[in-house]
């Protein structure tokens, strides 16, 4: 592994941090839209502050989600605990689906019948610094997202950046209604809003259940799996490769093919350095590789040994 490489603990504790700055960027958020929209009664801020609120939710379930995620297995769960992540994900989706249906329901309600929007130069003080704040969390998730592959910060900031995008559309919105004196540009803001949190929410809610249903890597992590372990010449051929995402751990499973007249010793030698050439690549990998003499092994491994030669 590469000293630029961070360990399982090291991704760990990025994931934790990234989500605790996650937490406290929603409070501050909602505190401060909640303020604004009382003095101000736009809808666009209105939506953007109920969104906020649900982020905070989203947020601190995903919070307590890595942390749960990261334990050790145990007698009870001997793969982990890393679909908890996953879990959490499915809660966001949830969430943000609501979210998008109130607001719409607000915004045209308000299309019915106009309001005037009120303290414009303040909401529009919120959204932009909602904006910054925004974009900031946004850039620390992706560093982290570099090192890790947690499901829930990545649902997180899918969440956040459909945010971004739906606080530039509420300033915009915003500032409409100031500059031509028309309440109904707020409420077009609040519907924008209300689609854009839609699209995040099922992008959310499709990574996660690839997750929950054991969806394969992609085929660029799979390849790259495969090219590592067949970097040893020893190692003939591989099949039944099969991998799974859970949480922060990858799990990874195959049959090698080397020499029938190896000794059982050499095997195991060549089997282990596989996985080390994996580590380097997957650090939070669980490696299952099973040793075949070639040409004399019969199908076996149970249920799918031959139903997926992939």
């Amino acid at each position: 592994m590469s000293a630029a490489e961070p360990t399982h603990a090291e991704s760990a504790a990025q994931t934790r941090a990234v989500t605790m700055l996650s937490v406290a960027t929603a409070f501050v958020l909602v505190a401060i839209k909640l303020v604004i929209w009382l003095f101000s009664g736009s809808v666009a801020l209105m939506a953007s502050m109920a969104d906020s609120a649900l982020d905070l939710v989203a947020s601190s379930a995903t919070f307590f989600a890595v942390r749960y995620a990261a334990a050790p297995p145990d007698s009870e769960h001997r793969y982990g605990h890393g679909k908890a992540e996953a879990f959490a994900s499915l809660m966001q989706a949830g969430l943000v689906f609501a979210s998008a249906a109130l607001i719409g329901q607000e915004a045209i309600r308000r299309l019915i019948d106009p309001k005037p929007v009120l303290q414009e130069e303040w909401a529009i003080g919120a959204m932009a610094l909602s904006i910054v704040l925004t974009g900031f969390l946004i850039a620390a998730q992706t560093r982290v997202l570099r090192r890790t592959a947690s499901v829930a910060v990545s649902a997180d900031r899918t969440h956040y950046a459909a945010d971004l995008a739906s606080n530039v559309i509420a300033l915009a919105g915003i500032a409409a209604t100031a500059l031509m004196g028309s309440p109904v540009l707020d409420s077009v803001a609040a519907l924008v809003v209300a689609g854009i949190l839609l699209w995040g929410a099922v992008s959310v809610f499709r990574e996660a259940s690839d997750q929950l249903l054991d969806r394969e890597l992609p085929n660029i992590d799979r390849a790259q799996i495969v090219a590592r372990v067949l970097e040893d010449g020893a190692i003939l051929d591989v099949h039944q490769v099969r991998t799974r995402a859970s949480g922060p751990v990858v799990h990874i499973q195959m049959h090698a093919d080397l020499d029938p007249d190896l000794s059982l010793e050499s095997a195991h030698q060549i089997v282990v350095a596989a996985e080390k050439r994996i580590l380097a690549d997957f650090p939070a990998a669980d490696i299952i590789i099973h040793a075949d003499p070639r040409g004399r092994a019969e199908p076996h491994g149970g249920a799918f040994a031959e139903t997926y030669e992939g």
